[in-house]
């Protein structure tokens, strides 16, 4: 993790109990369509498509049961007042490698975006370029959430049960 997502890292994970400890894994979370830190794509913002952006996962630590995929905008804090939540998919095999773009894998289970939707709200930054973070964990466990849970849900049942984690970051301007 560089100096630039350390700092995010600590900026995200402020508000969320983590298990006893998470040893130093590797997972890897990168996207064919745009680079760590680079601009998405428009086809993948709201307003242009709303598509998902295709991901890789690698490196999963052995033991993981399932993966969390959260994806919010902190810069939205200064435009609307909170941080905005994009996407939430939770219960993700752990052996899976690539989600295609505008997909969710099967056996994945959707949240409530702040659009009010459950699924993908692409970025739609009203003000000013936004960063979006995509954060990727693997969980000793399977989430027992139903479908249009909430961020804050995810992250409750998530506690205690983080074993690694990791982030992809791209921008997006109106």
């Amino acid at each position: 993790m560089g100096l630039r997502l350390a700092s995010e890292y600590k900026s995200w994970q402020k508000n969320l109990t983590l298990g006893a400890y998470i040893r130093a894994y590797n997972l890897i979370l990168q996207s064919p369509a745009f680079e760590d830190g680079k601009e998405i794509p428009k086809k993948y913002g709201y307003k242009n498509g709303n598509a998902s952006p295709p991901l890789k996962i690698r490196d999963v630590p052995e033991g993981t049961k399932s993966l969390v995929l959260i994806m919010d905008d902190p810069d939205a804090m200064g435009a609307v007042g909170k941080l905005w939540v994009h996407w939430i998919v939770w219960n993700i095999d752990p052996n899976t490698a690539d989600i295609a773009e505008s997909t969710v894998p099967s056996g994945a289970v959707l949240g409530m975006t702040d659009f009010g939707q459950i699924g993908y709200g692409g970025p739609a930054p009203p003000d000013k370029r936004h960063t979006y973070i995509f954060k990727l964990y693997a969980l000793n466990s399977r989430l027992s959430l139903p479908s249009g849970a909430t961020k804050k849900q995810v992250e409750e049942a998530m506690q205690n049960h983080i074993i690694a984690q990791t982030s992809l970051c791209g921008t997006f301007a109106p």
